[in-house]
C-alpha cells in the first residue's frame, strides 16, 4: 500500500478539523494517528522541538496506521510539520510520486499568535507574546524553538515552492484558511473534487476541532498546563467525562487580543515573504498586511 495524499500544514490552520471531516468520507481513510510525523521524524529529533507527541519512524509502523485490507479507498494523513522542513517534499515524492498535497495557509500574524496561545495553554511557554516577539532580532541567533514555531513556520513562500517544484501543479491544492472558516462546505467539496472522490458526499461539519479554550479559574488553567496531569486525566477518565469537565470549566473561542505594536512588528517581519508568496501563487495575500 501507499499513502495517497498528505495535509502538510500549516500549523494552527484548521488541519485537525479537516482531518476529521475527510475521514468521514466512505472513500477516504485517514491515519489512526492524526500526525504521525513519519517523513519529518529525523528533522524533529534533530531540532529538539517538543510540540509533537507522536513520531512514527519506520515504514512498518507507519503503514499499520492504515487498514491496508480496505480496498478502493484513498489513504491520507495530516502532519503539519511536513510543510516546514525542506527535505520532506522530496521524501514524499520518492515514497509516492503520484501523491496529492493539501496546504492550508493562514495569515501568518494570526497563526503565530494562535500557536502561542496553544503553547501557553499547554504550559510550554510562560512569557507574554509581546515580550517573545520583541526579543526576536532578524538574522541574529534565530535558531531557537520559539522563533521557529511562531515566525519561521509562517514564512510560507519557500515551503510552498518546495512542493510546487516537486509535484505536478494540479497535485498541489492551496487552501485559504479564511475561506475555509467562512464556507467549510465549499472547501471540503473542493477537496473531494481534488482527490477525485464523490464530491456530493455530505460530511458533518458542525464540530470545530482543536478550539482555543481557557478557564475563568486560575487553578484550573494551572492544572491543565501541566502535561503530566493532562496525561493522567486522559488515561483515567473516559472521553465523555473529559468533555463534560471541559464544558463545565472552560470557555471556548474567547481569545485575548494582540497589541497593535506587536501586530505592526509582525507585519514588518512577514511583509517580504507575503509578497513573495503572492508572486509564486499569482494570488494577492497582501490582505494579511491590512
Amino acid at each position: 500500500m501507499k499513502v495517497d495524499f498528505f495535509i502538510v500544514g500549516a500549523p494552527k490552520a484548521g488541519t485537525t478539523s479537516l482531518y476529521h471531516y475527510l475521514n468521514q468520507h466512505p472513500s477516504i481513510e485517514m491515519s489512526r494517528i492524526k500526525e504521525p510525523n513519519f517523513f519529518s521524524s529525523t528533522s524533529i529529533k534533530e531540532s529538539g522541538t517538543y510540540y509533537n507527541s507522536t513520531i512514527v519512524d519506520n515504514y512498518e509502523d507507519y503503514h499499520l496506521l492504515f487498514n491496508s485490507k480496505n480496498k478502493g479507498v484513498l489513504f491520507g494523513e495530516a502532519s503539519v510539520s511536513y510543510l516546514f522542513y525542506n527535505d520532506v517534499a522530496n521524501k514524499i515524492k520518492k515514497y509516492n510520486p503520484a501523491s496529492r498535497i493539501i496546504i492550508v495557509l493562514r495569515n501568518p500574524i494570526e497563526r503565530a499568535f494562535s500557536h502561542y496561545l496553544m503553547d501557553y495553554r499547554l504550559g510550554l511557554v510562560t512569557q507574554r507574546f509581546e515580550n517573545i516577539v520583541n526579543s526576536f532580532q532578524e538574522n541574529i541567533g534565530n535558531k531557537n524553538y520559539l522563533y521557529q514555531q511562531y515566525i519561521q513556520s509562517g514564512k510560507y513562500s519557500e515551503q510552498v515552492l518546495s512542493y510546487i517544484n516537486k509535484f505536478r501543479r494540479d497535485h498541489v491544492l492551496i487552501i485559504d484558511y479564511n475561506k475555509f472558516t467562512q464556507d467549510k462546505h465549499k472547501i471540503v467539496k473542493d477537496i473531494y473534487s481534488f482527490l477525485e472522490v464523490d464530491a456530493d458526499y455530505s460530511a458533518d461539519l458542525t464540530i470545530n476541532y482543536n478550539k482555543f479554550m481557557i478557564s475563568s479559574y486560575r487553578i484550573v488553567n494551572w492544572f491543565y498546563s501541566i502535561r503530566f496531569i493532562r496525561k493522567i486525566i486522559a488515561f483515567l477518565l473516559p472521553d465523555s467525562c473529559i468533555s463534560y469537565i471541559k464544558n463545565q470549566f472552560f470557555i471556548f473561542d474567547f481569545k485575548p487580543d494582540m497589541s497593535l505594536h506587536t501586530r505592526e512588528k509582525l507585519k514588518n517581519i512577514f511583509r517580504e515573504d507575503i509578497i513573495k508568496l503572492s508572486n509564486i501563487l499569482n494570488k494577492d495575500f497582501t490582505k494579511w498586511l491590512k
